[in-house]
């Protein structure tokens, strides 16, 4: 499977509908919408040098809610960081707009709060990494309705303990009542 094969046939639309989560991450005052079109391309700098990029964003990364977990970053040839794409979760870059009037003017910037080296300690976007993450997705999820499930039968046991102690409590006091009518 290529990278290319891997995108969303309908990012954009998908990104749209999703209200994009980047606004939580961005620089200048939250913008409400994003364009993936835009996004894509756009030019990536490291906080610790605002003024030399060091790549473009190549992809977008969504999960199953359709919420932004990563960008994949391409670091072409610069920095000598071999021409490799890294993915950067959520959380490690800021996105700013710029001439956000106008959707044919929009311009992305993305600043990663690592710098050039720490970059090359992200994982790199491969056949590899994407089939242990959706592997780690689906366990995550998994283990999240057997949590849910077992929490629901430890709920149920509770209520019914109560149930028959309250049960067992005025059985108790009807007895009573009825003996001191007597």
């Amino acid at each position: 499977m290529t990278r290319d094969s891997l995108r969303l046939p309908s990012l954009t639309a998908a990104l749209l509908a999703a209200g994009l989560a980047v606004s939580a991450t961005a620089q200048a005052a939250p913008q409400g919408l994003y364009s993936a079109d835009e996004l894509l391309d756009a030019d990536v700098y490291a906080k610790a040098n605002p003024d030399q990029s060091i790549g473009e964003v190549e992809d977008v990364l969504l999960d199953d809610d359709m919420r932004l977990r990563a960008l994949v970053i391409d670091t072409g040839s610069l920095l000598d960081l071999g021409g490799k794409q890294y993915v950067v979760e959520a959380g490690q870059f800021k996105v700013e707009t710029r001439h956000g009037e106008r959707i044919e003017d929009i311009e992305y910037r993305v600043t990663l709060s690592l710098d050039a080296t720490s970059l090359r300690d992200q994982p790199e976007y491969t056949d590899g990494w994407w089939n242990q993450a959706r592997e780690s997705m689906r366990n995550a999820w998994s283990e999240t309705q057997e949590g849910a499930a077992s929490a629901w039968e430890t709920t149920q046991e509770g209520a019914s303990k109560a149930l028959d102690r309250i049960g067992q409590a005025l059985q108790s006091a009807g007895e009573s009542a009825q003996k001191a009518a007597e």
